[in-house]
């Protein structure tokens, strides 16, 4: 199913619609209780990796430090010590922002992402235990972001320059992406914590071109947008993760309803959380008969095609911010939509019965244009899962 809703009144009939479909979670604390084990055991299987994806033999690999999703991992465990009070998951969380400040003084591929990596690591920390060293770390990685600000263009620049100079162009230095919404809240916690609107104005003005070149009026986004460097003038939107540079790849949604949800929670502008709205209202619209996503909203052939379960958990939990920031009577679907992904997540994507696979969910897709990591566990989208149903917990600590 998939439709495409572009008011208020439509979005209400389709959330009836879906009530009749799906079985709304009344056992979140036993749904919990299964997260805490499944946690424990990835402790003993990851001993200290730094995982991205586990392909179909269900075990994660190792990354690197500076890549963009090791922050994730170390997430879950500040999460997981923050409700339970276990120092298991402390002691395990502690050393991973010392981890990547090294690589802010050795050569490293650090860019776009680092709230990513250092939200869930070393301001999360600094928010839960006054760590000193995890604040310093916080701010010198919110510098090295804001430090990507293209003033021109008003927008954070993604990435960095490939080894490879032949597929490397001047153009790339102007890309940006919506990913980049989901590290905004690291310049706005530095705002924040240093007084310094500095970090909150480049924050916005990456948030307002995302307004302008990526969000699409009926809630669809794309993937990158080209800029000129020099002038800053809008070149074309490139397909990137998604099918096509006019398609709308699911996962971008999920950052970008995300993202603006939380640069209205930061700033108080009604135009961020309208987009937020927007972009949630397709999603939902959008959803798969199971309340999955496809990987990618517009594909061709859609029974053929793959879905994403690391878009369906990053929104869910991006559906639930929505909801705590509009009025009583929007807020109970949005918290609907959010409980019955998750419910369909845990029944039917969980990897609750077999411990040789070392994921939680199955069934992400991470690049599939590129034919990357599709069908596999990925450790966003397991974050994703447990930052939403730490939020159902009651968790106050958000770190995005």
């Amino acid at each position: 199913m998939v439709i495409n809703l572009c008011n208020h009144d439509l979005f209400l009939r389709e959330m009836i619609l879906l009530d009749t479909r799906y079985k709304v979670d009344t056992s979140v604390s036993d749904h919990w209780l299964k997260i805490q084990e499944k946690v424990d055991r990835m402790i003993l299987q990851l001993k200290g990796k730094s995982p991205h994806k586990a392909g179909l033999e269900g075990i994660y690999d190792h990354r690197s430090d500076d890549w963009w999703t090791s922050g994730f991992w170390p997430g879950i465990l500040w999460i997981m010590h923050d409700l339970t009070g276990k120092d298991h998951y402390r002691q395990e969380a502690w050393q991973w922002d010392e981890r990547f400040e090294q690589c802010m003084v050795r050569e490293s591929n650090l860019h776009h992402d680092v709230g990513f990596q250092f939200l869930p690591t070393a301001v999360i920390k600094h928010t839960i235990t006054e760590d000193a060293d995890g604040r310093r770390r916080g701010l010198q990685a919110a510098s090295f972001l804001a430090g990507r600000y293209n003033i021109a263009g008003n927008f954070i620049r993604a990435w960095n320059p490939l080894s490879d100079k032949e597929l490397w162009n001047y153009h790339n230095v102007g890309w940006a992406i919506i990913d980049s919404m989901m590290n905004l809240s690291l310049l706005f916690w530095a705002a924040s914590e240093i007084r310094d609107p500095r970090f909150s104005h480049i924050a916005k003005a990456h948030a307002d071109t995302v307004l302008k070149h990526f969000i699409r009026e009926d809630g669809s986004v794309c993937h990158i947008v080209s800029f000129d460097p020099e002038t800053g003038q809008f070149i074309e939107t490139i397909g990137g993760q998604g099918y096509g540079p006019h398609s709308a790849w699911s996962r971008g949604a999920a950052w970008a309803l995300y993202g603006m949800a939380n640069t209205y929670r930061y700033t108080q502008e009604e135009r961020y959380l309208e987009a937020a709205r927007r972009v949630a209202n397709f999603f939902i619209a959008s959803l798969e008969e199971d309340g999955i996503p496809l990987w990618d909203f517009r594909v061709e052939n859609p029974e053929n095609e793959p879905k994403d379960t690391s878009a369906a958990s990053c929104a869910a939990s991006g559906l639930l911010e929505i909801a705590k920031l509009v009025p009583q009577a929007e807020s109970e679907r949005y918290e609907l939509a959010a409980r019955r992904i998750l419910e369909t997540l845990t029944e039917n994507y969980g990897n609750w019965n077999n411990p040789q696979q070392q994921g939680i969910l199955r069934e992400g897709t991470g690049h599939k244009p590129a034919g990357e990591n599709v069908n596999v566990s990925l450790i966003y989208g397991d974050y994703f899962y447990v930052e939403a149903y730490a939020k159902l917990m009651g968790w106050q600590h958000r770190i995005f």
